[in-house]
């Protein structure tokens, strides 16, 4: 009897992606004909030991396989040849096209033929649809990537090894970076510079039914602001409480429009402002939402939402309908809004903002499946795109003329008549200031009338926030380049954080001086968004990458050169103190070295006695009663931990205070909020307290 033949196996379908997470989760999608791996990121870069641009040869790209790759390498290659085809499922962006392109030469795979497919939501529909439709790559949006990187390049690894030179090592050099610095040195100066200027505001006080206030706006028809007290005294004596008249009352509807969907810059600007939340912090955790969740049960691990880095606020004709049908549904047919969002100039809109890729997944029924900092920003994204759905919340604005004599008073009031979007993305506090009933030719008497000085501020210093909003009105940089700025800045002591602030140091002042007046061109602000633009145009037209780096190095060249002949080198002054080193004797003083500030023996080279400046804050530490000192991390956070470190390892977030929790005995720290009110620093009890508003001023 004849034995059957058996069947060769069927060979399966391999699917790349970049993340070991996504590959899990795009993994049960498709089943078992189909295999999914991840290419964990980049597979060939520049090499990081040299410059790795052939400049003589027309600045072409020397790429080699990363470091530590291989074995990712060898396992791309091994499944490639037993798929029956390759589909590559990179990021949809420029840096994802790249990396994709990168694989196929790897693999060898033509880059001509449909091999690449992309999605900008994971889920099932939307992973499915992409495998029907695969493409080519894009060569236009690799050969954008490669300029930037190649940009980049010879930039850092020109201008970095001539600060090392010059000032000292360990210093980088960047062309959005430098331009980043830049605005923040301009802003202290500033701040510096700032002569604030005197002016009076004068207010009448009113009681009908509630209190209520009016403020002066003009005389005899022309606006009137009181430039010190002597001009303000002169029109307070000159108004009588008992002679004001209401001459007109206006009521009218005022509509306000939501805030349009997310773009990265927006989510990173929100999560700061409402969750505290850094830039870094924001788009790990965004990345973890967009590349898959396990929320158990039926649903199993899903891309809760689309791709997180885009600058455009549009959003697709099925997300709208969806929105719409689960508004109605929960909400009311009469929530349901038609609004229309402009994109910003040059935005990328390949791709949609960042919304939820499920509008149903409501944040409190998969809270359970979410981490606090996952939930917490799934609930913004969520809302924000729920509320970008829905009508215009409607005001009734009151507003009241009052005379008294040649003066006009004007009072102003609002009432929230219809919340509309604010249904789901409610006010961060009570919008209403009312209004008593007022009637025309009604005589008030004021219970008051007085002036308030008031001076002009200097602009605020830069948050990491309000730095990214900035850069982006500016258009330097583009959504995959905002998060690391100012990480990359503190790193290299550039800035320091003041509370959330951006403060420049010496060493950043010092090193923008230099830029701004050897490279004109990197720290400009408009030749940095003119490079972002003509980085656009290779991506959208296909312009010729290496025209743009032949225009910019010819001059980038000379400007090395007379930047190496004219810069001294920088010595940096050792700064006096009042300590004495312990070991000989003689006077410490303050030294700038690679790694920041600190405190050495002035009898050195004899004497090589050095040690950390440290600040304390009059605060014993509970295990072993030495000082409680402020400190500063890797990244330049500043935490508070023992001074006798690292035999004692006892550290705080929050700045500690000489006061323990009544109900457990731990110190209470000062909680990061506006007031400043009081927590146990043990996070397992809970106890919070006001803080006394005298012992704090």
């Amino acid at each position: 009897m004849a034995t059957a033949k058996k069947s060769a196996p069927r060979k399966r379908k391999l699917v790349i992606v970049e993340s070991p997470s996504k590959a899990k989760t795009i993994g049960k999608f498709l089943g078992s004909s189909y295999k999914v791996i991840a290419s964990v990121g980049h597979v060939r870069d520049l090499p990081k030991s040299k410059m790795g641009i052939d400049i003589e040869n027309d600045f072409t790209p020397q790429y080699i396989n990363i470091r530590g790759k291989g074995d990712i390498i060898k396992e791309l290659k091994r499944e490639a040849k037993k798929a029956s085809r390759v589909y590559l499922a990179t990021d949809p962006d420029r840096e994802g096209e790249a990396i994709s392109w990168h694989i196929a030469y790897l693999l060898g795979i033509d880059s001509s033929t449909p091999c690449r497919i992309e999605f900008h939501e994971i889920t099932k529909n939307a992973v499915k649809e992409a495998i029907k439709n695969p493409r080519p790559i894009d060569l236009d949006l690799v050969d954008a990537q490669q300029a930037r990187r190649v940009l980049d390049r010879l930039v850092g690894y020109n201008i970095s090894p001539l600060l090392w030179r010059k000032i000292r090592r360990g210093l980088s050099a960047g062309r959005v970076q430098s331009a980043a610095l830049k605005m923040i040195c301009d802003r202290e100066k500033e701040i510096r510079d700032f002569k604030p200027e005197e002016s009076w505001d004068i207010l009448a006080a009113f009681k009908k039914e509630k209190e209520f206030s009016a403020k002066l706006v003009s005389y005899k028809g022309k606006k009137v602001v009181p430039a010190n007290k002597e001009e303000a005294d002169a029109v307070l004596a000159k108004v009588e409480k008992d002679a004001f008249r209401i001459v007109h009352v206006e009521e009218k509807d005022r509509k306000r429009k939501p805030y349009a969907p997310f773009t990265t810059s927006t989510l990173q600007q929100d999560a700061s402002n409402r969750l505290n939340f850094n830039t870094r912090k924001t788009m790990r955790i965004a990345q973890q939402l967009y590349e898959g969740v396990d929320l158990g049960g039926s649903r199993g691990s899903v891309g809760l939402v689309t791709y997180i880095r885009t600058d455009s606020v549009r959003i697709s004709s099925e997300a709208k309908e969806a929105a719409e049908r689960f508004i109605a549904e929960n909400y009311g047919k009469e929530y349901c809004g038609k609004n229309f969002f402009s994109k910003k100039k040059d935005a990328q809109d390949a791709h949609e903002a960042i919304r939820p890729s499920m509008v149903d997944l409501v944040p409190a029924d998969i809270k359970e499946a979410l981490s606090s900092d996952q939930f917490k920003l799934y609930q913004l994204i969520w809302t924000r795109f729920m509320a970008s759905q829905m009508k215009e919340a409607v005001y009734t604005m009151v507003s009241a003329e009052i005379e008294n004599g040649d003066y006009l008073f004007r009072a102003s009031g609002s009432k929230l008549k219809f919340d509309g979007f604010r249904k789901v993305y409610a006010p961060d506090k009570n919008e209403d200031h009312l209004l008593p009933p007022l009637a025309e030719q009604e005589a008030l008497k004021a219970e008051k009338v007085w002036g308030e000085q008031k001076f002009t501020s200097p602009p605020p210093r830069f948050t990491e926030a309000s730095l990214i909003k900035y850069l982006e009105e500016k258009e330097i940089g583009r959504p995959s380049t905002y998060a690391p700025i100012a990480s990359t800045l503190l790193d290299r002591k550039y800035i320091q954080r003041e509370k959330r602030t951006l403060l420049p140091t010496d060493l950043g002042f010092l090193v923008t001086g230099i830029i701004e007046q050897y490279f004109k061109e990197v720290a400009d602000a408009g030749f940095t968004a003119q490079m972002e633009r003509s980085l656009d145009e290779v991506a959208e037209h296909g312009t010729d990458w290496k025209e743009i780096i032949r225009n910019f190095y010819s001059g980038f060249e000379k400007e090395l050169q007379v930047a190496d002949e004219e810069i001294k080198r920088v010595e940096f002054e050792d700064e006096p103190t009042d300590e004495v080193c312990e070991l000989c004797g003689r006077p410490m003083v303050i030294k700038q070295g690679r790694y920041g500030r600190f405190m050495a023996c002035s009898g050195y080279p004899e004497c090589k006695n050095t040690k950390p400046i440290v600040k304390t804050i009059g605060v014993k530490c509970p295990d072993c009663g030495r000082d409680i000192v402020e400190k500063r991390s890797r990244r330049g956070r500043v935490f508070y931990g023992c001074s006798g470190y690292p035999e004692c390892k006892r550290a705080y977030w929050n700045k500690p205070v000489n006061k323990t929790c009544p109900k457990c005995g731990s110190l209470l720290v000062e909680k990061k909020t506006k007031t400043g009110d009081l927590a146990c620093s043990n996070s397992e009890c809970g106890y919070t307290e006001k803080k006394d508003r005298e012992e704090s001023t």
